[in-house]
């Protein structure tokens, strides 16, 4: 993608909405890898509302959610919880034990995607 947005004077636009980036659920400098994120604060919920709005066909918006890794997976079985709960805790909302703890888990262990990488600074003589 940044090849051809280099040769084209374009800028990369990511897909991540709030709940993937919250969760880690990207790949980083892979699908992660963008210049803006324009449905970061958009969870998956309200990304569909807006694409319902903007008359995206039903099969995109109704689309099992995959990163398509491998036959057969889904997002929310590789994560072990559903994108309906990681919007409601992202949303304040009371959620199970067992999901708060799988979707703070996920948040802590993915810190680093979220982050630019340090740079280290060396003293020249």
């Amino acid at each position: 993608m940044y090849s051809v947005a280099t040769n084209y004077e374009y800028l990369v636009v990511g897909t991540d909405n709030l709940a993937e980036w919250y969760t880690g659920y990207f790949t980083k400098y892979g699908d992660g890898g963008s210049d803006i994120l324009p449905l970061i604060d958009l969870t998956k919920t309200e990304v569909k509302e807006l694409a319902t709005y903007l008359g995206v066909v039903d099969n995109v918006i109704n689309k099992v959610p995959s990163a398509d890794l491998w036959e057969g997976q889904t997002d929310e079985a590789e994560m072990g919880t559903s994108y309906e709960m990681i919007d409601a805790f992202l949303d304040g909302k009371e959620i199970p034990q067992k999901d708060r703890r799988l979707i703070e888990n996920m948040h802590q262990k993915t810190e680093h995607k979220r982050n630019i990488p340090t740079q280290y600074k060396f003293k020249k003589n």
